[in-house]
């Protein structure tokens, strides 16, 4: 991997890596130890700037400044292009060519891809925002003459400092997780933190992407060894794997995506960290009438692990289509009953309260302290929880839950048991 660090405010040049970026909307003035290795960037400002006998690269956006090596960059702060565009664009580059594109899709970051490997220049070809950070980390792949890091300060959405660059350098193992508005999910900490303690060389990204189409493709095109698969492609992602492991074809949900030399295999471990979260808490389940709220990927996972655990599951959920489905595919019976009165057990599933607390499925009020209580919307403590505690009911810690499966994911993908302290103590708990 060739870095060029950048700088998001004045600083000393370090001269550590392979090029220096000096861009003039950070700099007053070049300073006067540039050499070839220096890109003076100019962001808009005269080229009158650049020193008499410079001999590295200027970039001027698409104007060239003759006399002087030239870096011809295309920006788009909204989009990535389609391929031909891409392609059209660097062709008419003598030099380097150098295009930054917003990735908001896994289709996006597969067009930058495809187009990597038609282009026949010298180029940079990256991705920004945080879909676009695999796009920093896989510089061989894309061919890319160099990356950008920074010192100091970020210059753009997504990039990595220098140093975390030279240190993963192109060869690290990349994992995620893959969802829509995930913003706020802690994948990234407790993955981080398992992943330190192991010192590994390796990184957890985030994929917020609107869509699923194109998972597949990206993370065998940039080598992704794994990614967890959240909210809302757990099952519409099964049918873009070589294969499913026999729980999750069960389950009828993925949330777990391993990938083998280009061999997709999908999991499911929401049902492991369920039924570890539940060991943990001490709780007797037998014999114990279990209602699950929702009918997606999570309420499957908690359907089947509470049917494991000796449970008479019931399900509430206001999707009749899905609800039946999940009822038919694990065997256990529907309800549309307000009333949680007569349950041992209680799972939410859905993302009420992820973000604000709208309104339940069933009445709150119904509820008794003799119950057991799980949310799995594990951010904030939401109205369930609130109501839970006041009854004196047990809760089973939704942030217990994420940990389990998080650690069962580690170990499939880096084939080692994690410190499944440190991935707690980093989440935090309700």
């Amino acid at each position: 991997m060739r870095i060029c660090s950048t700088y998001g405010r004045p600083h000393e040049l370090s001269f550590r890596y392979d090029y220096e970026e000096v861009r003039m909307d950070v700099f007053d003035k070049v300073p006067d130890n540039v050499d070839s290795d220096t890109i003076i960037t100019l962001c808009g400002r005269d080229a009158s700037l650049i020193p008499a006998g410079f001999n590295g690269y200027v970039d001027n956006g698409t104007e060239i400044v003759h006399g002087f090596r030239s870096i011809r960059s295309y920006h788009d702060f909204k989009r990535t292009p389609d391929v031909c565009d891409i392609v059209n664009m660097f062709s008419k580059v003598q030099d380097i060519a150098k295009g930054a594109f917003t990735v908001r899709s896994f289709k996006d970051l597969s067009k930058l891809y495809e187009a990597s490997q038609i282009i026949g220049k010298r180029h940079v070809l990256i991705g920004m925002g945080d879909m676009g950070t695999v796009t920093r980390l896989r510089s061989n792949i894309l061919g890319n003459e160099f990356t950008f890091g920074y010192i100091g300060a970020p210059t753009a959405e997504g990039q990595l400092e220098a140093d975390v660059l030279d240190d993963l350098g192109d060869d690290c193992t990349i994992v995620g997780i893959a969802g829509c508005n995930i913003q706020h999910n802690k994948f990234t900490a407790i993955q981080n933190a398992a992943i330190k303690k192991a010192k590994l060389n390796a990184i957890p990204l985030t994929f917020d992407s609107k869509t699923s189409d194109r998972i597949g493709e990206v993370m065998v095109q940039y080598q992704i060894r794994g990614l967890n698969i959240t909210i809302p492609y757990k099952t519409e992602i099964m049918s873009m794997l070589d294969e499913c492991s026999e729980e999750s074809i069960k389950i009828g949900a993925v949330n777990t995506i391993v990938n083998n030399d280009g061999k997709l295999k999908g999991y499911n471990t929401d049902c492991t960290g369920i039924m570890r979260a539940f060991a943990m808490s001490g709780y007797d389940l037998g014999n114990k009438r279990a209602l699950v709220i929702g009918s997606g990927g999570a309420a499957r996972a908690s359907a089947y692990a509470m049917k494991s655990m000796g449970c008479d599951v019931h399900v509430l959920a206001r999707n009749e289509v899905t609800l039946l489905e999940l009822c038919d595919d694990l065997l256990v019976e529907p309800t549309s009953d307000p009333d949680v009165s007569g349950y041992d057990i209680i799972i939410n599933c859905t993302p009420i309260g992820m973000i604000m607390d709208s309104i339940y499925p069933f009445d709150l009020n119904t509820m008794n302290g003799d119950q057991c209580v799980l949310d799995m919307v594990y951010n904030r403590k939401t109205r369930l929880i609130q109501v839970a505690r006041t009854l004196g009911c047990k809760i089973i810690s939704g942030s217990d839950v994420l940990v389990g499966q998080g650690a069962e994911s580690f170990k499939l993908w880096f084939g080692m048991e994690p410190d499944y302290d440190a991935m707690r103590k980093a989440v935090g708990n309700e």
